[in-house]
């Protein structure tokens, strides 16, 4: 009996047959692997972090229209653990002047149109309209339709750095009258321009959004001999500045039993925008608009019920947030859970979409990639077999023959050495019965070479060798090769 020490290199099997091979998992899995984290760090930079719980709105004056609509908002935020910082300010100018400026603590501000000429507002959005803030002008004497017959007289058009002043400002000068002339401005404002009113220290008061108080309409509207300009042309106004919007006053609209006012009074008004740095988080914008239709949705002199909160688009951009939730509400997860929670999980579904379609394919691929890693390593010394049978079938093969069958020696002995899973075993068998298949085809015609020879000796001799012996006797061996192998 032969040992193995003795058997050709060839011969030994030292093949290793494992349950897994580690390294082809390990290449098959890398890629997924990277892709996964890559998916993971761009899903981690487009998921917003969680909304603030405190953020800072400046509205305007305190006891101001705009002071009361921020508290009032400040109280519905309470409700989903929002704190709303509310700082008093001049009015929407400073608002604007405000969220303009990066080193201000500032994120929302209530302003009012009309306002922003001047000022860089890159980077600001609106969340949209929330109310009117009708430009009422007040004024002694006879009646008057058109800003321009004020020429000369006493105005009070707000103090400095109020929306109401740089409106007013805006609206003389397209009718010719400007600071320095010779019509007198004064920075009376609210109550204290309806008294200078009522005094006769002005002729007349130009009152807009929080200054234009219920009360303080109320009373000059009572007062015998201060009228309520009737803008004759309104049409006119609101085509030379986009942000405003022509409103009429219906008679009796202040007083039903004294008919005040005697007739309809036709007035500009700008609207009141909630403005906001694109950086508000999404789910606060909904929020807020939600807070602001509770606010201002209800119907009143100015305007009809669920007219406000808007998309009027104005002075500022409607940011991307709010025309997604005019146009379709709040988002799935927000109107079926409480808000905290659905943040939550609206960043989480955020984090694992992406994650999973990446990761499922990628999964599903891990497999077959393990197998052709593994089959790759027999398959490529059929290569090499099918070179070799074919150098073999060569006419002049047999002067080869030592080399060729060196060839397959080194081919049998290195799949000899291989590591392959149990898994693939069968493949593994079938490549050497393929080796001991080539072989012996090699062997059979170097026989048949072989007695080809040994009838060129007998034709020397004078013996002729039958017609195609030689290639009866090299097919022959070829087909018992085949039986064998069979």
């Amino acid at each position: 009996m032969t040992t193995d020490s003795n058997q050709p290199a060839h011969r030994r099997l030292r093949a290793r047959f494992v349950a897994i091979s580690w390294r082809d998992l390990a290449v098959s899995f890398g890629p997924v692997v990277l892709v996964a984290i890559a998916a993971i760090w761009l899903a981690v930079w487009l998921v917003q972090p969680a909304p603030p719980r405190t953020i800072t709105l400046s509205a305007g004056p305190e006891g101001s229209s705009f002071w009361s609509a921020a508290q009032r908002y400040k109280t519905i935020l309470a409700r989903d653990g929002i704190t709303l910082n509310v700082l008093p300010s001049e009015g929407s100018r400073q608002n604007v002047e405000r969220l303009a400026n990066d080193n201000e603590n500032v994120d929302l501000g209530l302003v009012q149109g009309g306002v922003s000429q001047g000022l860089d507002i890159d980077g600001l959005v609106s969340l949209g309209s929330m109310f009117y803030a009708p430009i009422s002008v007040f004024y002694r004497g006879e009646r008057v339709t058109k800003l321009s017959d004020f020429t000369g007289k006493r105005i009070a058009i707000g103090r400095e750095g109020s929306g109401a002043r740089a409106l007013a400002l805006t609206l003389l000068k397209a009718n010719g009258i400007e600071p320095g002339g010779s019509t007198k401005l004064t920075a009376y404002d609210g109550q204290e321009a309806a008294q200078a009113l009522i005094d006769g220290r002005v002729d007349a008061a130009m009152l807009t959004g929080d200054t234009a108080t219920g009360p303080t309409m109320g009373k000059l509207i009572r007062t015998p001999g201060i009228r309520l300009m009737d803008f004759a042309q309104a049409d006119a106004y609101t085509r030379r500045f986009t942000y405003l919007n022509q409103l009429t006053l219906p008679r009796g609209v202040f007083d039903l039993g004294r008919n005040l006012p005697a007739q309809p009074v036709h007035v500009i008004s700008p609207t009141v925008e909630l403005v906001a740095r694109e950086s508000l988080h999404p789910a606060l914008s909904d929020l807020l608009i939600e807070a602001a239709r509770e606010v201002h949705g209800k119907a009143n002199l100015m305007q009809r019920a669920g007219e406000f909160p808007s998309a009027q688009v104005h002075e500022f951009p409607i940011s991307d947030d709010a025309a997604r939730y005019y146009k379709s509400g709040k988002g799935f997860l927000y109107r079926h859970l409480p808000f905290w929670i659905a943040s939550l999980a609206d960043r989480i579904v955020v984090l694992l979409v992406p994650i999973i379609v990446v990761l499922i394919p990628a999964f599903r691929l891990v497999p077959s990639l393990y197998s052709w890693r593994v089959k790759s390593r027999l398959y490529r010394w059929y290569g090499g077999l099918i070179a070799l049978e074919r150098e073999a079938l060569a006419d002049d093969a047999h002067t080869e023959y030592q080399s060729l069958r060196e060839r397959l020696d080194t081919i049998e002995a290195a799949v000899n050495r291989l590591k392959i899973p149990l898994a693939y075993a069968a493949q593994f068998y079938v490549l050497r019965e393929h080796i001991s298949f080539v072989r012996q085809r090699l062997d059979a015609m170097n026989a048949a070479h072989a007695t080809s020879g040994g009838d060129a000796v007998q034709r020397a001799g004078g013996v002729p060798p039958s017609p195609g012996k030689a290639e009866d006797d090299a097919e022959a061996a070829g087909k018992e090769a085949d039986t064998k192998h069979a």
